[in-house]
């Protein structure tokens, strides 16, 4: 792919120092890797969604020109609602305000190799993810044929319209038209000619609806934008052929997009409920990822068509079956990543790419988890299983030091200064964000039903900031675990057996090894370690106002179950590659669609000015790649860490 200027983050490591409650039996009954299976919505408040920086250039149109969609244009128009102050700072000065690892308790590592620099991320495509299915294999996009079935509408449908009309329809399509509508006249007025302009029309520009009008005496077919005037349709109620299956399969390949973005951009064209599609697991906007979705009910040809007019995305291997997907079905992620311009030797690589494949790395929530704000998302979480609503409202909505789109600097200062949410909800050009959607409820309910207003948020934006406060007090005690009893396994660790979690005890303790060994996030239906830091978890929930033994809130939503999740992960499939270049904008390998579209394969200098590391390696579902590439490099992850280092922002 053609080279763009991106942002850069240098993953430089850091010149730091090296490094009782018993539940009843059904708590052992516990068993999850994350408390909430797939992040169905994009984290709202995380600043990096807000703060990105622009990767790869966008997936090109048929015309060989980059094609703007509804979707870009609108989020474009927002980008400028909220960039028309000058920033006083420079970025790395905001971030100054930002969290660093130390703030969430990731402060452990387990290998013992020598730590060198390194950049990821230079470009989108060092940072590919591929989804692996439940079959075990790894999702990827490599054909773009439509299956034929004899039901669909056959292709010869599209010569009724002469190529001035697909140029109209396309610009119209792309909201080029400023006319808003495209009237096709019917030279031959028949319902059947009418019909076959109808179908063409719509399976060959998704997003557009037709409808018959009479001007002088002669027969109009009109073509016009249907999202957004009105109600989104179910889907189609035209017969579906009863051999094909129900369900669309597709993979979905997209850059710098979240997964439940994607789908909204899909659903706005086809003119569908976003409910339809179903996924296995979400994927992160900041890469290149390569996953599978399904749809109800829509063909394989009106899918491949949108090809031709979105950005940032690529479907193919479509095939029909009669099932949806479902939500953490996935064995997990196969990632091939590149860190670029490393100053490790040869052999500081080899060692700490053997210890990620023999040893492995601890398990901690990243970074991603907690925010990069000057008020973490734990911060939130903690309020709420306090019950102290005041202090939820007001960390969501007052000012905060640091960088933050200027709307919603606006919209802080003038909370702070009426408390009056119909004012700052004024100041917001976007709405959708957690801090108008609380604002939209306190205007409805009022300042005295905080409980209420904070239930507009959508529920799984919600259990986000709970999620992230157990994720907070998981990583603590992790560090500590290790801190205390090192890399083996002791009496009194819990272990899990057919997904009850069970003690380790003197007489079977040689049985396990610290791969087998898991911890509790906090919630009254898990069991705690038997040993020192069993303790340890009363300790930092008491500091926190919060009893051990009562983690039930009176709201159902925000009790606190638990689950358990191992310490240690031991990636799968380890390999990696040191490769030397010059120019830091070559792909230093080919991605699915640079296959397909059959670009030669990337040449790999045996010397050049700089030295990468090309990994690869696959992780079980809600673990985290940046944790594994920090065990690596020995290095700090926050953004803050970063800028303060060695970053350069190309803003």
């Amino acid at each position: 792919m053609e080279a763009g200027e991106i942002d850069t983050i240098s993953l430089k490591r850091p010149l730091s120092e090296d490094d009782n409650a018993k539940g009843d039996e059904n708590k052992r009954q516990r068993f999850s890797e994350e408390p909430l299976k797939g992040r169905e919505n994009p984290d709202p408040i995380t600043v990096e969604a807000e703060l990105e920086p622009p990767g790869k250039p966008a997936l090109k149109g048929s015309k060989n020109e980059t094609i703007p969609t509804e979707e870009s244009t609108k989020q474009g128009e927002e980008e400028l609602e909220g960039s028309d102050e000058g920033e006083p700072e420079s970025f790395a000065d905001m971030m100054k305000h930002g969290l660093t690892e130390l703030d969430v308790g990731i402060t452990k590592f387990v290998s013992s190799h020598k730590g060198f620099s390194g950049i990821l991320k230079e470009r989108y495509s060092d940072f590919v993810v591929h989804e692996i299915g439940k079959d075990g294999h790894v999702v990827h996009l490599d054909d773009f044929s439509v299956p034929v079935v004899d039901e669909d509408p056959p292709e010869d449908i599209f010569a009724v319209l002469s190529a001035e009309e697909k140029q109209q329809l396309e610009d119209l399509q792309l909201f080029k038209n400023k006319e808003g509508s495209v009237a096709i006249e019917v030279i031959e007025d028949t319902k059947e000619k009418r019909t076959v302009i109808h179908q063409a029309v719509k399976s060959l520009f998704p997003g557009l609806e037709t409808k018959t009008e009479e001007r002088d005496g002669k027969k109009y077919i009109v073509a016009y934008h249907a999202a957004g005037k009105k109600a989104l349709a179910n889907p189609r109620k035209h017969s579906w052929p009863k051999s094909r299956g129900s369900y669309c399969h597709f993979v979905l390949y997209k850059e710098n997009k979240d997964t439940m973005d994607a789908i909204n951009v899909l659903s706005k064209f086809l003119r569908v409920k976003p409910n339809i599609f179903s996924y296995m697991g979400t994927k992160d906007k900041r890469a290149i990822t390569v996953q599978e979705i399904a749809v109800l009910r829509i063909t394989a040809q009106r899918l491949a068509h949108l090809n031709k007019c979105l950005m940032n995305f690529k479907l193919g291997n479509f095939s029909y079956k009669n099932h949806p997907l479902k939500l953490g079905e996935l064995q997990g992620n196969h990632f091939t990543v590149v860190l670029r311009n490393i100053t490790g030797t040869e052999d500081q690589v080899r060692q700490a790419m053997l210890s990620l494949r023999e040893i492995g790395f601890i398990n901690y929530y990243g970074m991603q988890r907690f925010g990069t704000t000057a008020v973490p998302t734990y911060q939130v979480g903690r309020a709420i299983l306090q019950n102290n609503w005041n202090e939820v409202m007001d960390l969501i909505l007052k000012p905060r030091p640091g960088a933050e789109k200027g709307y919603l600097v606006k919209c802080r200062e003038e909370w702070a200064k009426t408390k009056d949410p119909a004012a700052a909800l004024r100041k917001l050009p976007v709405k959708r964000c957690v801090e108008g959607q609380l604002l939209r409820g306190l205007s409805k309910y009022g300042l005295k039903n905080i409980i209420s207003a904070f239930g507009i948020i959508p529920r799984n934006n919600r259990l986000m900031y709970i999620h992230s406060y157990q994720s907070y007090v998981w990583n603590n005690m992790v560090s500590k675990r290790i801190e205390e009893y090192g890399l083996r396994a002791v009496p009194g660790d819990l272990v899990l057996k057919g997904g009850t979690a069970v003690y380790i005890e003197e007489a079977n303790v040689d049985d396990y090894t610290i791969h087998d060994v898991v911890m509790p996030l906090p919630g009254f239906d898990v069991i705690y370690p038997k040993h020192k830091i069993g303790d340890a978890y009363g300790e930092i929930l008491a500091v926190d106002n919060l009893d051990i033994n009562n983690m039930k809130h009176k709201i159902r939503d925000y009790s606190l179950s638990g689950a358990y999740r191992k310490i240690i992960i031991r990636p799968q499939n380890v390999s990696w590659e040191m490769v030397a270049y010059d120019d830091p904008k070559i792909p230093l390998f080919n991605t699915d669609l640079d296959k397909l579209e059959g670009k030669p394969p990337a040449v790999i200098a045996t010397e050049g000015k700089y030295k990468a590391l090309k990994i690869e390696f696959s992780l079980p579902p809600s673990t985290y790649a940046t944790m594994a590439i920090r065990e690596v490099l020995k290095m700090d992850t926050s953004i803050k860490n970063q800028t303060q280092l060695n970053t350069v922002w190309l803003r």
